[in-house]
């Protein structure tokens, strides 16, 4: 039977077992690997059990309150109106999901790979993840924020302590102190529209508070409403990324360690656009609705820019970098496109592109452990020295690519399906934006598995750890596109909240600014 405090128990897991990875490592290098494991795994398994038991039927038109799975709430600052406040709906539930299998994913992956301070590097990812985690159940605004940028700290160190030197010449701490600043800076930007939003509403209610619900609803004039909700959309848009505040992911990227990339792609990428719908879109429907076209041609023009810097890349990570930037964009579109379709479109995108881009990540450090390179100019030949690994990295391409069957198709489906009702030329350009990704992913295949053999001798093929983690989220993303509707089921009743706020904000006179076609 599910109490309240699984909600904690989620959160201090990752930071209890990075703490035990730490001070094991004088155990043996194995312990600190372990301990990390089977922590992420009974994060997992947590949120199988919430899953299994909860009920996620659709709020109640004109409801005002989200219908949480799971609260928990304790006193911490009482004379500031903060608390420990955590909640759990299906969309976060999916997103904690996400965050324990792409975890567990990250140890297995890095099992080999990480042979220095082993445990201090199990303690930064644990701490990292287990600040996610934190964000996805946070609805206490100075505890979302205390979350958001201590998750922040542990990636720094994963990417300057074990990342890689870039194919440009760029170091990893150039790459770390890059991510660092550009998503800092943004933080303290969202900072100035929490506490402003706080005043304002302590200014109508004389309750200091910075509890979601109590925020909600805070009434401000629409100059005001529009430059708080751009404090928060920039803290967002730079770590989703948008364009142009996405040029630390590459850089990060590229020098990461493998599990760095797969934290960074598949998990906190996602908190951004979690961000936007939980808090962006509720606090501020009317700034939203208003800003939603100058949101939407920036998916467009991310959408094609990613797409088209990717073909220019040797390194490998950074290409497939550059089409994180490209996906994000159809997620920036599914977001401000503001109906169920779109939401419910974004919620498949998030997962399956978590997935397919963590599965590239990690096979782009499977084959720079066997060929010592990231550099697409340096390899070919690839097909005849492995027996395995041809095929999989053929099927992540196809997966990224949007293929039917893949989880990549129904989001990308959803969400262009949902976009036409509300600006068709955005629906076709987003569309023709598909071919290019087809061009990338063969870049990826042809240059890399066919051709002139430039390595000698044998190659190890893949070990049966490394098989059993990449069928594993071969399964997954079959799974999420072949029947994608458990998915769609639980994210209904959070997406449908989301919708209602944004449909009461449309339902008001439009301002004249808003273009015709978006009305």
């Amino acid at each position: 039977m599910m109490t309240d405090l699984i909600l904690p128990a989620l959160i201090l897991i990752p930071f209890i077992g990075g703490l035990l990875c730490w001070v094991g490592e004088r155990f043996g290098l194995g312990l600190p690997r372990w301990v990390a494991l089977l922590s992420m795994l009974l994060v997992f398994l947590l949120t199988l059990q919430i899953w299994a038991e909860g009920s996620y039927t659709m709020p109640a038109i004109g409801a005002q309150t989200t219908q949480w799975q799971l609260e928990y709430q304790a006193p911490w600052i009482p004379a500031l109106g903060i608390s420990i406040h955590l909640a759990l709906d299906g969309l976060s539930l999916l997103m904690i999901m996400l965050t324990g299998l792409l975890g567990f994913m990250a140890v297995a992956c890095s099992w080999s790979e990480i042979q220095r301070h082993v445990g201090f590097f199990h303690l930064n990812l644990l701490w990292s993840l287990g600040g996610v985690i934190g964000v996805f159940l946070a609805i206490d605004m100075f505890l979302f924020f205390f979350f958001w940028e201590m998750m922040l700290v542990p990636v720094y160190f994963l990417i300057a302590l074990w990342g890689h030197s870039g194919s440009d010449g760029k170091s990893r701490i150039y790459a770390a102190t890059k991510f660092f600043i550009f998503t800092q800076a943004a933080g303290l930007i969202m900072l100035v529209g929490i506490l402003a939003l706080v005043f304002i509403n302590f200014s109508q209610t004389q309750v200091l508070s910075f509890d979601y619900h109590h925020l909600l609803g805070t009434k401000m004039d629409p100059g005001m409403e529009m430059a708080l909700m751009l404090c928060f959309f920039v803290a967002f848009a730079v770590k989703l990324p948008v364009v142009p505040f996405h040029s630390w992911l590459p850089d990060a990227h590229a020098q990461a360690p493998t599990a760095g990339s797969v934290d960074l792609a598949g998990i906190l990428l996602k908190t951004a656009a979690y961000g936007m719908l939980r808090f962006a879109l509720p606090f501020f429907p009317n700034a939203s609705l208003e800003f939603a076209p100058v949101a939407m041609w920036l998916g467009i023009f991310g959408v094609f820019y990613g797409a088209f810097l990717a073909f220019g890349q040797n390194d490998v990570k950074r290409l497939i970098a550059y089409t994180s930037v490209s996906h994000m964009g159809f997620v920036l579109i599914g977001i401000y496109s503001g109906n169920m379709l779109t939401m419910q479109g974004l919620v498949m995108q998030m997962l399956a592109h978590g997935f397919s881009a963590a599965g590239l990540f990690i096979l782009c450090g499977e084959l720079y452990e066997r060929v010592h390179t990231r550099d697409l100019r340096q390899m070919g030949g690839l097909w005849g020295k492995f027996r395995y690994l041809p095929a999989i990295m053929m099927f992540f391409c196809a997966a990224l690519l949007g293929m039917p069957g893949t989880g990549n198709f129904v989001g990308e489906f959803l969400i262009l399906l949902g976009a036409w009702k509300v600006s068709p030329l955005i629906t076709i350009l987003a569309t023709s934006s598909l071919v290019l990704a087809g061009l990338y992913s063969l870049i990826i295949i042809h240059r890399a598995l066919f051709g002139e053999s430039k390595h000698e001798g044998d190659l190890p093929d893949l070990s049966p750890r490394e098989i059993a983690i990449m069928v594993s989220l071969m399964g997954i993303l079959l799974f999420l596109g072949l029947y994608p509707q458990p998915v769609l089921n639980t994210s209904w009743s959070a997406m449908a909240g989301i919708e209602q706020l944004y449909q009461s904000a449309s339902a008001a006179p439009v301002p004249s600014v808003m273009t015709p076609e978006l009305r």
